[in-house]
């Protein structure tokens, strides 16, 4: 009884340390208008053309950011595990290596190697910067995409299910597609939602490569409004935590699924 009602104590005093400043947070984007509490902070930020902008181009980003991650981690997870388990623990550190190496290190090694005088100028236009940046995105995400996609992986038996489909005559594009796919979806999901809870916040690799983007846009409201950004920082935190919420309900409805089976 004394351990759980530690336990119940170190709960509330943990959730009070992160809902307390929430709250005020919230409270103050409530107070733009003298004297009363109301919205006005939000409408102004959800009617600002530069916040409509920079949010649309960075869910752009986000999605492709996503369907990149897909293409790179499904096929190379699926690979390790089925033909290369011997080198999964390098493959699991070069994944490491977004979260050991700051993106900041990341983005200046990028503006050196694809800056105007290189052989690949990707930073002298438009359409490279934004093929650079996604790939740095990509990067970014990879060691969470990763795990979860190879957690996806260890809950199946891929041996079988890539036996069985080559018995039946299928390529290994249409194993992936129809047969590996389809069994980690949920897996995919969660790295997914992780994926664009990360680029929609980013703002080193945006402001480096000078891109106009939500991040970028969320640190200049910071600077020149004051009931805006506290506006601003409480959308972005239930972008977030319904991007967190997507991947519980997709888990519970997996597993409800699985056990009706």
């Amino acid at each position: 009884m004394t351990r759980r009602l530690v336990s119940w104590i170190i709960l509330v005093l943990g959730a009070t340390y992160f809902i307390l400043p929430l709250f005020g947070m919230f409270n103050f984007s409530l107070k733009m208008k003298r004297g009363v509490l109301s919205f006005e902070a939000y409408r102004v930020v959800l009617n600002d053309p530069q916040f409509q902008q920079t949010f649309g181009y960075s869910v752009i980003l986000a999605l492709l950011t996503i369907v990149l991650g897909v293409l790179i981690v499904v096929p190379t997870a699926y690979w390790v595990r089925l033909r290369l388990p011997g080198v999964r623990p390098y493959v699991e550190f070069i994944t490491l290596l977004p979260l050991v190496i700051p993106p900041i290190v990341i983005v200046f090694g990028y503006i050196r190697l694809y800056n105007t005088s290189s052989i690949l100028p990707l930073t002298g236009s438009w359409m490279g910067t934004n093929i650079l940046i996604l790939f740095g995105y990509a990067a970014l995400a990879l060691p969470y995409m990763y795990r979860a996609v190879d957690t996806g992986l260890r809950t199946i038996d891929v041996a079988t299910l890539t036996e069985a489909a080559q018995s039946l005559g299928a390529g290994w594009t249409r194993i992936l597609a129809t047969v590996i796919l389809p069994n980690v979806l949920v897996s995919v999901l969660s790295g997914a939602f992780l994926t664009f809870a990360i680029v929609i916040g980013e703002y080193v690799y945006a402001a480096l490569l000078n891109l106009n983007t939500f991040g970028p846009y969320m640190v200049w409201m910071g600077g020149n409004r004051a009931y805006e950004p506290s506006a601003l920082a409480v959308i972005a935190f239930g972008i977030t935590w319904a991007c967190m919420g997507l991947i519980n309900l997709f888990t519970r409805f997996s597993k409800h699924t699985k056990a009706q089976k």
